[in-house]
């Protein structure tokens, strides 16, 4: 006998009729049920996430299927992988079931589920069935036993985990009764190919004829409504990330990690400038509270959040979602708090991880930039002072504006309008232009690229803030003004590159300034270094010493910049010992989103938490290449009462002091 099994065995093809219709009513409630959240998400202003539809498909395909943002935190990711896939194939086997039984055998007496594609079959559907069991009971432990920190459980969980269990176990006794019924009695060896189904047969093996009969005609109408009840539910309760979170895959923002909206200033229409309320929001904004799972890995790794500040990323995407439920004319600030919506560094550890690709820094920049240009509101007076400072010295700091080239006077370093025939323009940025201590690392570059040849130049006080902290903090007014002056200054020396030693200045000048003409090449001087290593225009001596070192953001997350300083520390001579916290993972130094012109009044200071992470590696050195992290490492360290201990040092100070001709 072939091996193959009689689909619709004991219910008989009579069920088709109320089957199908049930089927319908199932599909339907679906349909309408995400109809309504549709009407909310029309609540927000139109983005186009349509363009270019084979990039889209792509990743929609690649992180549905292959699970790879899930995967990106391995313990919980591979249970929910394996669930996937498990739940997958169990979902291909039912549409293959499907295809045999009411369309191909019916239409055109074709059937395919037999011989050893049967045997192949029945097997892999009951491993999948089992592994998806398996991973549920995990999923459950987890939820209602274990209970990490933070993961909120409500109605919506146990609903999830009741209406799965039943459908997978009363799909298990279904095939179970039907197997104990025949194939026990007529044909055993094609039991085998059923494990899990002939496991349960056995048990129920001792049971009569008629009641194993009345048992699977009973148990395959329950599992046919707990299906159909699943269907139905997806749309209102979380099993809508389904669709939702597949889709935000398709509906990635395809511009460079860290782009943002460049307002048009001068647009006198314009009623207002960010956003108050839920309709300011695009619907985009509001369609992530749909995708977001709740699984909290983005509250895990922000540093406003583990430093006890109100800010939690997975709460404010849900405090938007709930608002949008309100109305459009809700108000999101007073909803999300404005605590929450300046807590931010901007780090970017929470779209990194997100498993639903949710997109959370702008929508706090957004509201930022309501509060400071509808609104007039800072976090704090000495933010206000900043942006004064930089509308007037063209600083933070206040310093007089002629003097922010002093720096570099003993340095004979060339004054771009006095002779601009450079290799090179180094934008300083504030930090090393004014700070004493940031300046060393400023004339450690200087002297690293005369080592190679190189001509520098630098526009002294015709250079002014890059504007990055200003329009983190909501003042896009202002960024604007100061971005502008630079960008005039810049091309009107005929600049072919430009180098920076700060991240936040390489981030805006590469990415933010394009959307106001600015299209010179720019590079981090970790990168321009390496580079000059690797061609032996630069010689280093190999001197070694222990250290650990830290990825800034606008370096790292931002830019995907991680091998090459670490190849520049151990050409230097390094022992690199990593904090638990490294490369994607990095915890903020507590400065990002302009935060470096704030003070820090709420919970635990950032720079003190990270400061302590590196001293878990036991090393005396933490290592940066950010002015904005060296500043918040020593005053940390001082906090800390580290700074006996360990010492924090740019990456420049270490390669100068290892010059091949330095006597």
């Amino acid at each position: 006998m072939e091996a193959t099994r009689e689909i619709y065995w004991n219910v008989g093809h009579g069920v088709l009729i109320p089957m199908y219709l049930f089927a319908i009513i199932a599909i339907g409630i679906l349909v309408y049920g995400f109809k309504k959240r549709l009407e909310i998400y029309k609540i927000g202003k139109p983005l186009n996430r349509f363009d270019n539809i084979d990039e889209r498909v792509r990743l929609l395909l690649t992180n549905v299927l292959g699970q790879t943002k899930v995967l990106k935190v391995a313990a919980p990711g591979t249970a929910h992988a394996l669930f996937f896939w498990g739940f997958l194939t169990l979902t291909i086997g039912t549409t293959l079931v499907f295809l045999q039984a009411d369309i191909l055998n019916p239409l055109f007496g074709i059937k395919f589920l037999k011989g050893i594609f049967y045997k192949l079959f029945s097997v892999t559907l009951d491993i999948a069935g089992l592994i998806a069991i398996l991973m549920m009971t995990g999923f459950f432990i987890r939820r209602f036993f274990v209970k990490p920190e933070g993961l909120e459980t409500i109605k919506d969980d146990y609903i999830m985990h009741g209406l799965l269990f039943a459908i997978l176990i009363t799909g298990f006794f279904v095939e179970g009764a039907r197997i104990a019924a025949t194939e026990l009695r007529n044909n055993v060896s094609l039991a085998y190919w059923s494990p899990v189904g002939f496991f349960v047969a056995n048990i129920l093996s001792g049971m009569s004829e008629s009641s194993l009969l009345a048992l699977h005609k009973g148990l395959w109408w329950v599992h046919l409504f707990l299906a159909f009840g699943f269907i139905a539910l997806i749309p209102f309760i979380k099993f809508r990330h389904i669709f939702t979170t597949s889709a935000n895959y398709f509906f990635t923002d395809l511009r460079q990690k860290g782009s943002i909206d460049t307002i048009d200033i001068e647009n006198e229409e314009a009623e207002s400038f960010g956003v108050s309320k839920v309709s300011d929001f695009t619907w985009k904004d509001i369609f992530d509270a749909d995708a977001c799972t709740k699984c909290k890995r983005c509250q895990d790794r922000c540093p406003a959040y583990n430093t006890n500040k109100p800010l939690s990323p997975m709460k404010l995407i849900l405090d938007i979602g709930e608002s949008a439920t309100s109305g459009a004319e809700t108000n999101v600030i007073e909803k999300v708090t404005k605590d929450v919506i300046w807590a931010c560094t901007t780090c970017r550890a929470c779209q990194e991880i997100c498993p639903a690709n949710n997109e959370h820094v702008n929508k706090i920049l957004e509201m930022r930039r309501n509060l400071v240009l509808m609104e007039g509101e800072f976090p704090g007076e000495e933010v206000m002072m900043a942006m004064d400072n930089v509308e007037v010295n063209g600083n933070p700091m206040g310093m007089g504006f002629a003097t922010r080239g002093d720096w570099a006077k003993e340095l004979n370093v060339k004054i771009m309008s006095e002779d601009s025939e450079v290799d090179i323009l180094y934008f300083v940025g504030c930090y090393a232009s004014f700070d004493k201590r940031n300046q060393q690392v400023a004339k450690s570059f200087i002297k690293l690229c005369y080592a190679a040849g190189i001509k520098v130049g630098i526009l002294g006080k015709e250079e002014k803030c890059c504007g990055e902290p200003v329009r983190k903090m909501g003042n896009e007014y202002l960024y604007q003004m100061v971005a502008m002056e630079n960008i005039e200054v810049i091309k009107n020396y005929n600049v072919k590159k430009v180098v920076t030693t700060c991240p936040h200045c390489f981030n805006t000048l590469t990415r933010d300034y394009k959307d106001l003409g600015f299209d010179i090449e720019v590079e981090h001087y970790t990168t321009f270094l390496w580079k000059l290593i690797n061609d032996r225009e630069l010689q280093i001596k190999e001197l070694p010493f222990e250290c650990t070192y830290h990825d800034s953001c606008y370096i790292g997350r931002y830019m995907d910049i991680f091998e090459e300083p670490r190849d520049v520390l151990k050409i230097a001579g390094a022992n690199l010992k990593e904090m638990n916290k490294n490369r994607y993972e990095s915890f903020c130094c507590g400065a990002g989103g302009g935060r470096i012109l704030a003070e820090e009044n709420i919970g635990e200071k950032i720079s003190v938490k990270r400061v302590k992470m590196a001293e878990e590696t036991g090393t005396d050195m933490l290592v940066s290449n950010c002015p904005f992290c060296l500043t918040m490492f020593e005053d940390g360290l001082k906090m800390a009462e580290l700074d006996e201990k360990i010492k924090a040092k740019d990456l420049a100070e270490i390669l100068v002091e290892r010059l091949e001709n330095q006597e």
